[in-house]
């Protein structure tokens, strides 16, 4: 794969903040990447950007792309982009870290041009099995998500479908999400707004969003979940609750969410507690016997060594990936097979300032993920779905 041109600039995502996208030329076309940013970030994620700011890491891109240029990379498939990451790496040890947000982008941006190069189409870049996983979509949004004052403390009500083809699933959960507007208006008439990932918002507490989440659940047969996003609200040994004005220390929360996971049947439970409790998740995921998946996020951060403590502790049964959370294709690609390899469920995720970029959806088909994490509207989510779905309609095919 030859570079003709190479370039960065910035562009906004859906919340109307700077990102990076990178441009790329080759002879067989030209290609475009970007990257992600979350509002609601784990403290143990890599920087998104070089300690000096966004235009710092924009200047050094620069340079590295002016170094690129005319190179050629030999990349047969997705295990020979540790050669992309060995550059990158060298590079950075002279003039500083980029961040995750750049890493991530160039190497999407080369996965997908070595693809094209190679006549394929980039999740078939990947080794194994190829699967479909089904998706996990935001209908609700409370916490650093949504934008009203008066708003739940978790931070997403999530509707999880359970069929065989992606399309069906995807098509329930919207069906699901546009019912959801329409109990929400007879519940409260200050209601309509949509929050950072496009689910809507609510003034309702956290029991009385389960209530209505399970009475449409159950309406379209859907599993219910949740991103209690614990940190956020987590202080000096207490979870402070906003939207009843109440304290539970550590004891109480796992109570909590275990008699949350048997009134409302709770299929999805993530990020319960702190994120560098990984007893008290543990403890929560002992009780719990499998009932429900109980998933990292801020206290796995994508990071093969948090990821492994929390495995080797019977802390979780399921992750999150995200792969600009530690910036390299690579290293996720690693946690990814570690979780395989020890029955641990993968979602791959979104962040909740998205951008067009689709390949999310490749990565998700050719690691063979458990579930996708993509929201259900919005032009940003929708297109990573959309992408899965073709994937699907050409494996069966």
């Amino acid at each position: 794969m030859f570079i003709k041109e190479i370039k960065p600039r910035l562009i906004l995502n859906s919340r109307n903040e700077k990102t990076i996208e990178i441009i790329l030329k080759t002879y067989e076309g030209t290609f475009n990447s970007s990257a992600p940013s979350g509002r609601s970030k784990g403290r143990h994620e890599v920087p998104m950007y070089n300690a000096k700011g966004i235009e710092y890491s924009l200047k050094l891109m620069r340079l590295l792309c002016t170094k690129w240029k005319n190179k050629n990379f030999l990349i047969k498939n997705f295990e020979d982009m540790k050669i992309v990451e060995a550059e990158i790496r060298k590079f950075e040890h002279v003039f500083g870290r980029l961040g995750g947000n750049f890493v991530y982008a160039l190497e999407a941006v080369i996965l997908k041009a070595a693809a094209k190069d190679k006549k394929k189409e980039v999740w078939e870049m990947f080794s194994g099995k190829k699967k479909i996983g089904m998706p996990v979509g935001v209908v609700i949004e409370g916490g650093k998500h949504a934008h009203n004052p008066d708003k739940p403390d978790f931070q997403e009500f999530l509707f999880i479908p359970n069929e065989k083809r992606f399309s069906r699933a995807v098509t329930k959960m919207i069906r699901a999400y546009d019912k959801m507007a329409d109990v929400l208006k007879k519940k409260e008439m200050k209601f309509l707004r949509r929050g950072d990932e496009g689910a809507w918002e609510t003034g309702l507490s956290n029991e009385e969003v389960l209530e209505l989440m399970k009475e449409v659940g159950d309406e379209f047969g859907l599993r219910i979940g949740i991103d209690i996003a614990a940190s956020s609200f987590y202080k000096n040994g207490y979870y402070n609750y906003k939207n009843k004005r109440l304290i539970r220390d550590r004891q109480e929360q796992i109570d909590f969410i275990e008699r949350l996971i048997g009134k409302y049947k709770l299929f999805y439970v993530e990020d319960g507690l702190q994120e560098d409790d990984f007893a008290g998740f543990k403890e929560l995921n002992d009780d719990v016997k499998n009932r429900a998946l109980i998933v990292g996020d801020d206290l796995t951060t994508t990071n093969l060594l948090r990821v492994r403590t929390a495995v080797k502790n019977g802390a979780i049964n399921a992750v999150i990936i995200k792969p600009n959370q530690i910036g390299s294709l690579i290293e996720a690609a690693k946690v990814v097979e570690f979780c395989k390899k020890n029955n641990i469920k993968t979602i791959l995720s979104h962040r909740s300032g998205e951008t067009m970029d689709n390949i999310l959806g490749d990565l998700a088909v050719g690691w063979g993920v458990d579930f996708v994490k993509f929201g259900v509207h919005g032009r940003e989510r929708l297109v990573k779905l959309g992408r899965i779905m073709e994937i699907e309609n050409k494996l069966e095919g």
